[in-house]
């Protein structure tokens, strides 16, 4: 078997998150955006398809924003800002090199594609990863089983966690301590057994500041509103963004361990290994890392080496794929470390079903009380990480991926170019 073709698909979809400009998720305006749906072709017509996301927000009662007045389905290109040139590094720097490979040689495609990224800076691990979850699902189609097994197939249920977008300064939205607590009772009462904070990312600059942060008091204010709200029985964790200096943080930990929370993630700048390998042995509270440093696996085993994180932090997306991800995998349970999976996704779920050590939640997000979650996107028949009663994810069952995709919307919505 050959791969003859890689395929991109760009269509539009609905969206009412959206980044500021430092780059946090936070609820926006009603808005079309662009995703792509990736086809890996081969001779014999197996085919692996990877979508590039599988969540959608829709505005609750909250929302008080501008919602898009278009109903789903009805193609608004004239008004729609197209930037394919992500695709386009899809189509003209990997395409030629996947040509003629056999799709089951991953390991083979994955290192001849990683190793482009020297000479071809705008090729991600992100589009990596979308390559590489597209030989996934091709492999579990061809063998008719699901992804998580062929990686191992350790379990089938995995405990979500509730993830917040960072803390805003809209009126209801996460503006407060108070509204934390809010969204915290919120998300119990939803299922969640587990809920972690995004803080207050503003940095504040002023003509004597050395080294702006945001305000410790009040991550810890919000920490403590929360758990003085959802009692001792919910699992609690701080996300403060990397943006604490050591004395910060282990000011910041030393609170979350009276405040009994379950781990404290990059606090600060994660390309100094050796300030979190100081911070975990002054800290008795798991500290969890690294999220963002670039590296993959090889940034990784640096921290394990030097003991800077007490929970080893690694997302699909982020690290070139599952071929990667389970790399990291194997070298954490190999030291005895656990390892928590970074983001949402179908890849989430195949990597943490899949893992021995084992990860122990799913990171469900980014949340906001203005946005709903539990939605299915328009260009999916259903979601890919739906939650029962008791907070799990059940994991697909399906071939491959297991993305039940809805072709009709995304040619219907499908944008030119391609």
């Amino acid at each position: 078997m050959k791969i003859v073709d890689l395929q991109v698909v760009r269509f539009q979809v609905p969206a009412y998150n959206g980044f500021d400009a430092s780059g946090h998720q936070h609820p926006v305006p009603g808005r079309w955006s662009e995703e792509a749906l990736i086809r890996i072709v081969t001779d014999e017509g197996a085919e692996g398809i990877f979508v590039s996301s599988q969540r959608h927000f829709e505005p609750t009662d909250k929302y008080p924003f501008e919602r898009l007045q278009t109903p789903s389905g009805g193609n608004q290109q004239a008004s729609f800002q197209v930037n394919s040139n992500s695709w386009d590094v899809l189509l003209k720097t990997v395409r030629p090199h996947l040509l003629g490979e056999d799709p089951f040689c991953r390991e083979r495609i994955w290192r001849k594609l990683s190793g482009l990224q020297r000479s071809f800076p705008k090729l991600t691990d992100r589009m990596l990863a979308m390559i590489d979850l597209a030989l996934w699902d091709l492999a579990g189609k061809v063998s008719n089983q699901p992804v998580y097994k062929l990686l191992g197939g350790h379990r089938q249920k995995v405990k979500a966690y509730a993830s917040t977008m960072v803390g805003d300064h809209y009126q209801g939205g996460l503006s407060s301590p108070e509204d934390f607590a809010d969204y915290a009772e919120a998300c119990k009462k939803m299922g969640y057994k587990a809920f972690k904070l995004h803080t207050w990312m503003d940095e504040v600059w002023t003509p004597s500041t050395i080294m702006a942060t945001p305000d410790p008091a009040r991550d810890i204010e919000a920490c403590r509103a929360v758990r003085d709200r959802v009692g001792s029985d919910m699992v609690l964790m701080l996300d403060p963004y990397h943006t604490y200096s050591r004395q910060q943080a282990l000011t910041i930990g030393k609170e979350l361990e009276k405040l009994d929370y379950y781990w404290f993630e990059e606090p600060m700048n994660e390309y100094s290994v050796s300030s979190y390998a100081w911070l975990s042995e002054q800290l008795d509270i798991p500290v969890i890392g690294p999220e963002s440093h670039a590296g993959k696996i090889y940034a990784r085993t640096e921290w394990v080496i030097h003991k800077a994180a007490d929970i080893l932090r690694a997302g699909v997306m982020g690290v070139g794929g599952l071929t990667p991800f389970m790399k990291i995998a194997h070298l954490a349970e190999a030291f005895g470390i656990p390892l928590e999976a970074h983001s949402p996704g179908i890849g989430s779920v195949h990597a943490i079903a899949a893992m021995s050590i084992p990860g122990e939640y799913y990171e469900r997000g980014l949340l906001h009380p203005f946005l709903n979650y539990d939605v299915t996107p328009p260009w999916l028949n259903e979601m890919v990480d739906p939650m029962d009663e008791e907070g799990f994810i059940t994991v697909p069952q399906k071939a491959g991926l297991g993305v039940d995709i809805n072709y009709g919307y995304i040619e219907q919505n499908r944008l030119s170019g391609e």
